[in-house]
């Protein structure tokens, strides 16, 4: 199996309304986001890719016009906008796109990630 990731960045804010008044993520906040796609194929193309990496070029210019610098409750309609929830969302969004996406990562600290993996 082979195997090849890209990150992304964005800056959004969030809340987690329904969280305890003395939790910090209860109150709003912001995180630099790293999003990153992992791609899986049994077999390589006739350009000895799993998909060029040019190829994610919509994936970028969807986080950029869709996330980026965004208040992530407003874009998902809810409070619950978790990294969890959002590796998930970006997931579908991307498979829907390339079959060879396997997993979807995010961070919202250089110390913690969240992955989405079916």
């Amino acid at each position: 199996m082979y195997r090849i990731t890209k990150q992304f960045a964005f800056s959004a804010s969030h809340q987690l309304c329904h969280l305890p008044d003395d939790h910090p993520c209860a109150r709003l906040h912001g995180h630099n986001y790293i999003v990153e796609v992992e791609l899986a194929a049994e077999t390589l193309d006739e350009n000895g890719f799993v998909l060029d990496y040019r190829a994610l070029a919509p994936f970028k210019a969807y986080i950029d016009d869709r996330l980026d610098h965004r208040h992530l409750n407003e874009v998902f309609g809810h409070d619950g906008v978790t990294s969890e929830v959002l590796a998930r969302a970006l997931f579908e969004w991307a498979r829907a796109r390339w079959p060879q996406v396997s997993a979807m990562r995010v961070s919202e600290t250089p110390k913690t990630w969240a992955e989405y993996r079916p």
